[in-house]
């Protein structure tokens, strides 16, 4: 038997071709994926520009005379200065930035408050009780989703005239407290049902009823359904202007998104630049409220609840 002498010389240069061919592979992989991200930062660098820039424009703006706001292209303030955060501190129309400031917190908080109360009540009624006729009411609950606000709005108006509420903050609460907000009670319905019912059994062994079971298992459980309703009702009601325009009369009880108004006559003289200093003035407390509870919020929206 011969053996072939070339065969170890040939086998040796395979592996090492094989191991040149691989490291060349790796090698374009590596550029490829660095090609790639870099293209992708870019791209999502270009988007938050342009998403941004609205927010830098306001910031950039108000530190810019009012003469350099209208009808000025550059980005850069030729004579910065914090005159127009000072005249919007100071208010208008005989009303401090303040007072504007306290009212709309009022309003959030409030807000947060009856949506927390109300729409946690009911969606425990729609997710955990069974009364006849809980699929109808949950549906037309849905269904007022597709209502358009405007569509109701008049009618709201004339009731609200009638009774005396009209320049008040009742037509803007009411709503909060009586779980009209059907979207906040659908979202606490659903991760109220992924609950397992087993909790609830076991209360009841125990002698507790829906009262105990709601504000000792359910209420804790909900937390991140909670904070992400929370979070979504006082941006709403720190950014609503509609309803304070239409229902607000009095200077003194105008929130800030009414109070920035103020700042633009059409007939006289506006003074646009205290009207960014303001805009951005009201936008600190919802960018601070944001951040404090961005956690809870991712939280809520991705959670399925527990699993039994």
């Amino acid at each position: 038997m011969t053996t072939n002498p070339t065969l170890p010389a040939t086998t040796g240069m395979a592996a090492v071709v094989s191991e040149e061919a691989s490291r060349a592979l790796r090698r374009r992989n590596r550029t490829t994926s660095r090609v790639t991200s870099v293209l992708f930062h870019v791209f999502v660098l270009a988007v938050s520009a342009v998403v941004l820039y609205p927010a830098l424009w306001m910031l950039v703006s108000s530190l810019k005379p009012t003469s350099e706001i209208v009808g000025n292209t550059s980005l850069v303030p030729e004579n910065a200065s914090l005159a127009n955060f000072a005249t919007a501190l100071d208010g208008i129309g005989g009303v401090s930035f303040w007072t504007f400031f306290w009212n709309s917190m009022l309003l959030g908080v409030l807000s947060v408050i009856g949506i927390a109360l109300s729409a946690s009540v009911s969606a425990y009624a729609f997710a955990r009780i069974d009364f006849p006729g809980r699929s109808l009411w949950f549906a037309l609950m849905i269904a007022t989703l597709l209502l358009p606000f405007h569509v109701v709005i008049i009618p709201q108006y004339i009731v609200f005239n009638n009774v005396g509420l009209v320049n008040t903050y009742v037509p803007l609460l009411i709503g909060k407290f009586l779980a009209a907000e059907a979207f906040f009670v659908f979202l606490m319905v659903q991760f109220m049902r992924n609950l397992p019912r087993e909790l609830d059994e076991a209360a009841r062994i125990d002698g507790a009823g829906h009262v105990r079971i709601f504000r000792s298992i359910m209420l804790p459980l909900m937390k991140p359904a909670l904070v992400t309703s929370s979070i979504f009702a006082f941006i709403w009601s720190w950014n609503d202007f509609f309803g304070p325009l239409l229902y607000l009369k009095d200077p003194a009880l105008y929130s800030l998104p009414i109070a920035l108004r103020l700042f633009v006559d059409q007939t006289s003289t506006s003074d646009y630049g205290a009207q960014m200093a303001m805009a951005v003035l009201a936008l600190i407390p919802v960018m601070l409220f944001f951040l404090v509870f961005q956690r809870y919020l991712v939280e809520g929206v991705a959670t399925q609840g527990l699993k039994g």
